[in-house]
């Protein structure tokens, strides 16, 4: 999937969207991603000036991202009336900072899913190098919670 292809998929846009490739795909089980970090990215202004290191958090919404499209039908258009929230981060463990010029490759599966909740495992690695896992845990609401309740 191209960048293109994801953006069909997914609401995210830069400087927000993270996933720029997927390189592999098994809808409704697993897929894997490509996110190629740059000194260009906003968030190195600030964290840190001197030794610009990557947000955790950004890892995370990069893992999210990627198991947004596990579940995201081809060729159709979303529920616009239902929301996908994370609802727990789970076990999450930073192995090694992620710089400018590393070329995160994001590897999520789904461990359970049922009608109330989606459970993924996430590992980022560079050159195959683990810098991050954990689990994601998501479920689905209405929109109406958020923007009319």
């Amino acid at each position: 999937m191209n960048l293109l292809e994801i953006n069909r998929r997914i609401k995210q846009r830069p400087p927000f969207q993270m996933i720029e490739r997927v390189t592999e795909w098994e809808p409704n089980q697993s897929a894997t991603g490509i996110k190629c970090v740059s000194v260009n990215e906003p968030y190195f202004a600030g964290h840190f000036p001197e030794t610009p290191v990557m947000p955790g958090v950004l890892l995370i919404e990069s893992a999210a991202q990627l198991c947004s499209l596990v579940f995201e039908p081809e060729n159709t258009a979303a529920d616009e009336t239902k929301l996908s929230v994370l609802l727990k981060v789970k076990d999450f463990k930073f192995l090694r900072p992620v710089i400018p010029g590393d070329k995160l490759t994001i590897h999520v599966s789904v461990v359970r899913a049922t009608a109330a909740a989606s459970e993924f495992s996430a590992l980022i690695s560079v050159d195959g190098e683990p810098r991050a896992k954990g689990n994601l845990l998501f479920t689905t609401i209405d929109r109406s919670v958020v923007y009319d309740g």
